[in-house]
């Protein structure tokens, strides 16, 4: 079967391919300067570790797929998530209050005055609608911190941009915003052959030029392949939770099902293959807790 022309930019090592490295910095700048619709405007960033570890052995760390920090302090956070789950939405907090914590000195907090730089998650949903929540055809949530009665903003500086893919429907011929364009090409970017009338223009002119999959060498098409058939492995899996959902009539069914099908795929590769608890977090795509638990529960059987 002949190769898309151009990659699958929510596989994950396409993604970060794309978005992750200094070369290409001004992709992810330009798409997070679309997000904020013009209330920010990002003028340079710099990558940053993703793994954030525990203060104690026990409590554990995080990995993140991206996170970067403006020139003027501003941290972000870019996730790509391949599966509901059902605390996804304490997850991202969590995600961002990791962020805000590790900015606390060890000592002189007095001096510090609580001196907190603006944090910001982007979680891109790649193929699931918001989890518990009420079904709807939008697809861009720009949530933050408000006064429930009059509904003003009571802290700028804390921000969740949830982007469900799977309702962004727009074709090429209703693009009307580089915000839309975005959102169309990490949805459709493997299925064009040639970019978009709208989308010429230099900064979307050099994504599709580095898109391209035979401009990947030898070592990137093996490790994107890789990547790309985990993604594949990782919808079947959602299907299958989608039918034992229908099929059990359960609204929370969904996200049940992907958590049974996740552990049932880590399940294998601790018996059949006899995975580490990092190998398998890696190719299962799921947290090393999460691992663990299933490792537990294998041990208590």
């Amino acid at each position: 079967m002949d190769k898309p022309k151009y990659i699958d930019l929510r596989a994950d090592f396409a993604f970060k391919r794309t978005f992750g490295t200094d070369a290409n910095k001004d992709l992810l700048i330009a798409f997070l300067n679309e997000l904020f619709r013009g209330r920010k405007v990002i003028q340079d960033i710099y990558y940053n570790k993703n793994e954030h570890v525990g203060d104690t052995e026990e409590t554990g760390g995080v990995i993140f797929d991206l996170t970067c920090t403006a020139d003027n302090g501003e941290q972000f956070i870019i996730e790509v998530q391949r599966s509901s789950q059902l605390n996804f939405k304490r997850r991202m907090l969590y995600y961002g209050s990791k962020l805000i914590a590790d900015q606390a000195p060890k000592g002189s907090r007095k001096k510090w005055d609580y001196k907190i730089s603006e944090v910001y998650v982007i979680a891109l949903m790649d193929g699931f609608p918001m989890p518990g929540s009420e079904r709807t055809t939008k697809y861009f949530h720009d949530v933050c911190l408000c006064d429930r009665e009059t509904g003003k903003v009571f802290y700028e500086h804390l921000g969740f941009f949830y982007i469900e893919l799977i309702n962004f429907t727009k074709e090429e011929p209703e693009l009307k915003t580089d915000l839309d364009g975005w959102l169309f090409v990490l949805k459709n970017m493997s299925k064009l052959d040639k970019i978009p009338l709208y989308l010429r223009k230099p900064v979307f002119e050099k994504l599709f030029n580095i898109a391209e999959y035979s401009k990947l060498n030898k070592e990137e098409k093996i490790m994107y392949d890789t990547s790309l058939k985990r993604k594949w492995d990782n919808e079947a899996v959602m299907e299958y939770a989608r039918r034992e959902s229908k099929a059990e009539g359960k609204a929370e069914g969904i996200a049940e099902g992907m958590e049974k099908g996740k552990a049932e795929v880590v399940r294998n590769l601790i018996i059949k293959l006899g995975f580490t608890d990092a190998q398998a977090a890696d190719v299962a795509e799921v947290s090393l807790d999460f691992v663990k638990k299933v490792r537990a529960s294998l041990k208590e059987e």
